[in-house]
Parts: C-alpha cells; structure tokens; sequence
C-alpha cells in the first residue's frame, strides 16, 4: 500500500524524488526487452482489478470528494474530480482498447536498402521515463499508467492534493498487477507526499527523467514548462471555438453547440466561444442561445449579438479569450468565414475548433486556415479526445507543433531510432 507522507525537510525531500527517478530510470531499462504479450497481460489484468475493486476505490474516492470544498472546488472541478461506476468501467474499457493497440515499440516506420548494401532502418522505441503531473482528474491515473506501460516507458504519477486517495487506491491496484505479468514493479509509481515543492525536485532530474507532462490548469503547465530541465509535452488552456457558417444547418446547429457547450463545460474541449454568421445571426443565433441558455448557460455577447438575444451580458475582449470551464459561453457575429478563421487565430488556443456548415468549399477552407491541434466539421469539439478517436486512452492533448499535437496516445510517447546494419562496409 502507497502511504502519503507528510511534507519532508528539503533534503529529505530531494533524496526522495530522486530515489523515485532511480528507481524509475532502472524499471525503464528493463521494460525495453518486455514483450508485447507481457504488457497486453498487464492491461488487462489490471482493467479486470479496477472493476474487481471498484468499492475500494470508490470509497477513496467519495474522501476526496467530501474534503473538495475545502479545497475550494467549485462544481466543475468536483464533477472532474468525482469517479463513477460507469466513470471507472470506462477507465477499464480504456486499458483493455491500448492492450488491443498495435504495440509501437520496435515497430519498422521507414527502411530500406542502401545502394552500398547498408540495411537502414527507423524503429520505433520508448522515450524512457515520463514524469506526469495532474490535476483533479483520477481516472486520468489509470489512463497515464495504461499508455506508458503498452509503449515500454516507466510512469512516475503526481496527482494534486484533491485526488490523494483515489489516486493511491488507483495506484494501489494498478501496481499490485505488475510483477504477476513479469514486469518492474517500479514501472508505475505515485509520488507519496502531497508536498507541492517535491514537483520542483523532480523537474530538476533532467538526467533522469526523459518527459514531463503537466495537465491541469494554466498556472500549473506554465510553471512546469518554467522549471523543467526536460521536454514538456503541453497545451495552457482549451478556448475551443464554434463557428456556424451561413449554410449551416440549424437543427445539427443547435445539437452541437449545445453539446459542445454543456455535455462536460469542465474539461479542455468544451466550447468556451460561439462564432455566428451574420447572414444567419437573426434566424439561428436566438434559437441556439436559447437552448444554451435552458441549460443554464450564462452568454456574454458582442453588441450586434445583444441586439438578438437581449439577455446576453457584454462581452469583453477578456471573455473572448477566456477558457471558462464553466456554464459560461462568449458569442460573436462575424461578417463572414474569414472573419472567423482571423477571431479563432487570434483568440483561441489552439487547442479544438468547429465549424457547422453544409458548404464544402467552406468546410475546406476552415480546416486548411485554423490553426489548432484538431479541426471539426460538423461535431462536437468533445471529440478531440483520444478514446473518441481510437487511441484508447490519452495522456494528455498537447498544442505544441513539436514532439507531439493534438491527442497523445501510444505513438506520442515514443521516438525513434535508426537501426543501420552491414556486412563490412566501411565509408571511403
């Protein structure tokens, strides 16, 4: 059982995240000669230990959901915080889909032979050690596990002080699976102590730690990306806009700005900002505020958005840059498509943008010109996600152009290398 330990005098505290990193580095070692069938009998060995043991987690779980307003939670952040049945079922299903994934470990990407008789292969391998920092969010435990562990990385997890005993539960359960299959029992481990600084000890163990990956709110990636002395694979915040285009049909309209919006306002692909075409602003923009707004949704508009739906508040430049993780929704009219693309750029995250709309040639020109990790024709911005897409699970959606973009799932977390084999030559 992981115990969670106290806050540490410094010293002790940087022995022990080191430690953690040691003992991480050495399980990285030994999974690279892991075969696939010994990490597939891990996923799903643990994913039938979740459901076997879901009163035990989820009794850990209702602790932190009690303690959470204490923590001043508010009801966004508790509905991420809180673990389900159904919630944990679909964690499970998630290890079961990476088990089914073709392993991208040892996986030929590019080869061929040179015309010196020299055999060139790219092959694909694991990036080493991957130190993910989280918030909130316990399922994301397992998902975290599941994907470093399928693509032969070793997993150091730090969750926030919110979720300590779901996530030791998780952990708990997930660890417990790992030397039945033949696999290191350091492959995945928690940092046991709620001290934020230990956060710090471990972005400064570049030399033994190969990724960081923070996944939280902005204040918390931006100090990781400050701190760390190894890559951060990484998106601030999720604006993710919706754009209805002047032929955009008005009954899908309605149904996916509304689930945008509304399914889960309080994750990083929930539509934070509404783009209305102006030809269509009298006729569609009333009826979708009006459904956003049966749900409680509180829009803060433009003034030619006002003019329509007088029970918008005024927007500030400020809401239409604003990740809201809440029933709050920016609107704007805009002249036309370009005027959109030049508000989503300008504006967004770069994150998720959609665009509904039964022009083709408009639909083209929206996914060539945006600029974000994932472009939507016609769906819910709550696609870009990595089960939803066929990763079975993601660490995490980076909006970076480098490593890694979008959904970081198996593939994202390896690299390559080249593999060059001879039979004596030697270059002139």
């Amino acid at each position: 059982m992981t115990a969670v330990l106290p806050a540490k005098p410094e010293a002790n505290l940087d022995g022990l995240c080191r430690d953690l990193a040691a003992r991480a580095r050495a399980a990285a070692d030994a999974l690279t000669s892991v075969r696939t069938d010994a990490k597939n009998r891990w996923l799903q060995a643990a994913a039938a230990a979740l459901e076997s043991r879901s009163a035990e987690i989820l009794a850990a779980n209702a602790d932190d959901v009690a303690a959470a307003p204490g923590y001043g939670l508010n009801a966004a952040a508790i509905d991420r915080l809180t673990l389900t049945p159904a919630r944990l079922k679909a964690a499970a299903d998630g290890l079961r889909q990476v088990a089914a994934l073709p392993d991208p470990v040892g996986e030929v990407r590019e080869g061929g032979r040179r015309p010196n008789g020299l055999e060139v292969l790219k092959v694909g391998v694991p990036l080493g050690v991957v130190f993910f920092i989280y918030e909130s969010r316990p399922n994301v435990t397992v998902d975290a596990a599941g994907l470093c562990v399928k693509s032969g990385n070793a997993v150091i997890l730090r969750g926030g002080k919110e979720a300590i005993h779901s996530n030791t539960a998780l952990h708990r359960v997930l660890a417990a699976e790992l030397p039945a299959c033949g696999l290191p029992p350091d492959a995945v481990q928690l940092v046991p102590t709620t001290d934020r600084e230990a956060v710090g000890h471990l972005l400064r163990l570049g030399d033994l730690i190969d990724l960081a990956i923070p996944r939280g709110g902005e204040s918390l990636i931006r100090r990781v990306a400050r701190e760390a002395t190894m890559p951060v694979l990484k998106h601030y915040d999720g604006n993710c806009h919706v754009y209805l285009d002047a032929a955009a049909d008005p009954d899908m309209a309605e149904r996916i700005v509304v689930n945008a919006k509304c399914q889960r306002p309080g994750v990083c692909n929930a539509a934070e900002s509404l783009l209305v075409h102006a030809a269509v602003a009298d006729t569609l923009l009333p009826r979708v505020a009006a459904a956003l707004q049966a749900k409680g949704v509180e829009l803060r508009g433009c003034e030619e958005t006002r003019k329509r739906v007088p029970s918008a508040k005024p927007a500030t430049d400020a809401d239409h840059r604003t990740e809201f993780l809440d029933l709050v929704m920016s609107v704007k009219v805009v002249p036309d498509l370009d005027a959109a693309v030049r508000h989503i750029n300008a504006y967004g995250s770069k994150h998720t943008d959609a665009i509904v709309t039964s022009d083709l040639a408009a639909a083209r020109r929206f996914t060539e010109r945006v600029d974000a990790a994932a472009v939507v024709v016609n769906a819910s911005t709550r696609f870009n996600d990595g089960f939803e897409l066929g990763l079975g699970a993601e660490i995490g959606i980076s909006t970076d152009k480098f490593h890694a973009r979008g959904p970081c799932g198996l593939r994202e977390l390896t690299t390559y290398k080249y593999v060059v084999t001879g039979d004596g030559q030697i270059r002139g």
